[in-house]
């Protein structure tokens, strides 16, 4: 044996352990991208029975998810770029402690002001550890690899969507303990506590070179003016739509303009807006950040009514009720594969208004469904619309971040790809909001228990009338995408952690250019 032996042997070692060390961190990271994607499937699901075993009113419901939305949105960006200034492993681990800890502060709410304070927590913890998931695989994958990695946080997703409300429903059906619906929460401890643990071990640290500063004006103003909206739309209902409610509303409006003005100065002072206002020059990004923002609301005010038209409404039980959905999350986990992989490439920007029609003829077939068979309508009569819908939605969600940031500047696709997410929740944020005016809004304040399912299913169809109207204007919105699917050309934006400065993407996706 020649000196050398050992040496290539050590090499050898040294190369197989720092493996196995990126695919245990890449396993951490997906974790905890999973528990936030179920995080939010599985609280609808059991809405219902929250607001029965904690007396919850329609507005503290509206928050248990708003609530979320609105912190998750506000932190995101500012989630990102404090990953990029100290460091993606010390954020994800506070990340996944603070998740962890809003989840048991969740599961342990004695009422439903402390749930609803639990969950903005849970959201703003979300918005400092899922930012760093996609930094982490930046910088712990080389190039030719992330193809493979993102393939699989493509099937996480669809995992997600599909496990959230069966899993939400089977831990509120099984009573554990006796606990009820607090399962859903408690749930996240233990792969919170593992992710933590495992993660400070096996995550390797890294930083952007080139670091945004932060603006935490801009968040600031942003999650006011949100608050300016969301909360008298919530209350005005239980509160008979007092004046300062329309005050409020209005001077939402106000906080926004001066938001615009500031990020103005912030850009000429020193260049680290939180809004990069350059990029709304770029017609189809502009137009990108308004489907993004009004898909989000579509989405909010659905996913809310329907779980309360199936569980209130006709009285279904939750594992019924999360079965079904199954044929709704399969279908778009189906279509959105194919719509990247074969659709776009061939039809480009006709593919995701295919997409805007055809979840738009679901809604109506649903709502066409809902009025023939009324409180007697079987789940076997709901899966034609809902495949219709998930097909509909799929072919939307998963081009249009690649459509939106076809025109954006290199040196702009952490700022664009970062407000893409945000808005998309603020949108979701404030759908939930809305539901108090499509739907609570048509229902007696205090009906007799033989008029709630025929008001709930009459409800329900009112608010799917503006979620139709709402995928017709997408459809409008989508002409000032681009048209033609191209190969990634230099200069074109990418996938990135938002606020991010320096995680240059690589595409696997086809994207679209003018």
């Amino acid at each position: 044996m020649t000196s050398t032996e050992p040496l290539a042997d050590s090499t050898d070692r040294t190369a197989e352990a720092a493996d196995r060390r990126r695919w245990f961190a890449l396993a951490i990271v997906m974790t905890a991208a999973f528990m936030d994607l179920v995080d939010v499937t599985i609280v609808n699901i059991a809405i219902p029975s929250i607001q029965k075993d904690a007396g919850a009113s329609v507005s503290q419901i509206q928050w248990i998810t708003a609530g979320y939305a609105l912190a998750f949105a506000a932190g995101l960006i500012t989630g990102g770029r404090l990953g990029d200034i100290h460091g993606r492993k010390r954020l994800f681990l506070i990340g996944i402690g603070g998740f962890t800890v809003a989840s048991a502060l969740c599961g342990f709410a004695a009422d439903p002001e402390m749930l609803v304070a639990s969950r903005i927590l849970q959201g703003g913890m979300a918005a400092m550890m899922v930012p760093q998931v996609l930094s982490i695989v930046h910088a712990t994958f080389p190039a030719h690899e992330r193809g493979k990695v993102f393939g699989l946080f493509g099937a996480i997703v669809g995992l997600g969507a599909v496990t959230g409300p069966l899993l939400g429903a089977l831990l509120t059906e099984w009573n554990l303990f006796g606990l009820e619906w607090r399962p859903i929460f408690l749930i996240n401890l233990p792969f919170g506590i593992a992710g933590l643990i495992l993660g400070s071990r096996f995550i390797t640290e890294s930083r952007a070179p080139k670091a945004v500063r932060l603006d935490l004006v801009g968040v600031a103003l942003v999650t006011l003016g949100l608050l300016m909206l969301l909360y008298p739309l919530t209350r005005g209902r239980e509160l008979g739509w007092p004046l300062w409610g329309y005050v409020s509303m209005a001077g939402a409006f106000g906080v926004f303009g001066a938001l615009v003005a500031y990020e103005r100065r912030k850009s000429a002072r020193d260049g680290s807006p939180l809004i990069e206002l350059s990029l709304f020059r770029v017609r189809s990004f502009a137009a990108g950040i308004l489907i993004q923002t009004v898909f989000g609301l579509a989405l909010g005010i659905f996913f809310l009514v329907w779980t309360l038209y199936l569980q209130v409404g006709l009285g279904w039980s939750l594992l019924r009720a999360g079965l079904t959905g199954v044929p709704f999350s399969l279908a778009v986990s189906t279509a959105a594969g194919l719509s990247v992989q074969k659709l776009v490439p061939r039809f480009g920007r006709k593919v995701l208004q295919a997409g805007a029609l055809t979840m738009a003829v679901g809604v109506l077939l649903y709502i066409w469904e809902s009025e023939r068979y009324g409180l007697g309508i079987a789940p076997w009569q709901m899966a034609l619309p809902l495949v219709v819908m998930g097909v509909g939605m799929g072919l939307i969600v998963a081009p249009l971040t690649d459509a939106v940031l076809s025109g954006v500047p290199r040196e702009h696709a952490g700022s664009a790809s970062g407000l893409i997410n945000t808005v998309q929740q603020m949108g979701n944020a404030l759908g939930l909001g809305l539901v108090s005016v499509v739907f609570f809004g048509v229902i007696p304040d205090r009906p007799a228990s033989t008029e709630v399912g025929p008001a709930f299913v009459n409800a329900f169809q009112h608010a799917l009338v503006w979620v139709a109207a709402v995928l017709v204007a997408i459809f409008l919105l989508m002409s000032a995408l681009p048209k033609r699917p191209a190969v990634h050309q230099e200069g074109a934006a990418g996938e990135e952690s938002p606020g991010s400065a320096d995680s240059p993407r690589e595409g696997r996706e086809p994207q679209l250019v003018p």
